[in-house]
């Protein structure tokens, strides 16, 4: 599969500059969609949610009453070694095999609820990073950011950038 920076420049060799990318440039970005994925899967846009039990039922040896409201947690899922080896380590790859365990990657939701804009959202992103890897080269403004965890791990000062375009 290509990485990223080849998707890029297998992509950019078939449009004249300043060229549009078509809904079929965007099928062909897979591996950049497997980056995109990993990224959700350390940092998921949701959290988790709400729902309420609607009988009584047990788990892991306690009992949840009909009408009490559970969270569920994205994490629970997307840093379970049971589903992701080695769940801290970045590797898009994960991705690239068909084999990912229903409801254990669930970045939009899933089943009845799942996020009606996920195909949206996922067009969206393919088209912004594609424009920001080809048209500017980019830098951090402080070299040595820290990261903090408060619900999600944020850069300490917000990761302040600069874009530079490319020279052509």
């Amino acid at each position: 599969m290509l990485s990223a920076s080849q998707n890029k420049v297998e992509i950019q060799k078939l449009k004249a500059p300043g060229e549009f990318l078509t809904w079929n440039d965007t099928q062909k970005m897979k591996y950049t969609w497997c980056v995109v994925c990993e990224v959700m899967r350390l940092s998921p846009p949701a959290h988790g949610g709400f729902r309420e039990a609607m009988a009584d039922f047990s788990y892991a040896d306690f009992t949840i009453p009909k009408g009490w409201k559970v969270f569920w947690s994205v994490h629970s899922t997307h840093k379970n070694p049971k589903y992701f080896r080695d769940p801290e380590k970045f590797d898009p790859s994960r991705f690239e095999r068909n084999g990912i365990e229903p409801y254990s990657f669930v970045p939009f939701g899933g089943g009845p609820r799942m996020c009606p804009g996920k195909e949206y959202a996922r067009l969206a992103i393919l088209v912004f990073m594609h424009n920001v890897v080809t048209q500017f080269r980019w830098e951090k403004v402080i070299q040595d950011e820290k990261i903090i965890y408060m619900s999600i791990p944020m850069p300490a000062c917000g990761l302040p950038i600069t874009l530079h375009p490319h020279k052509n």
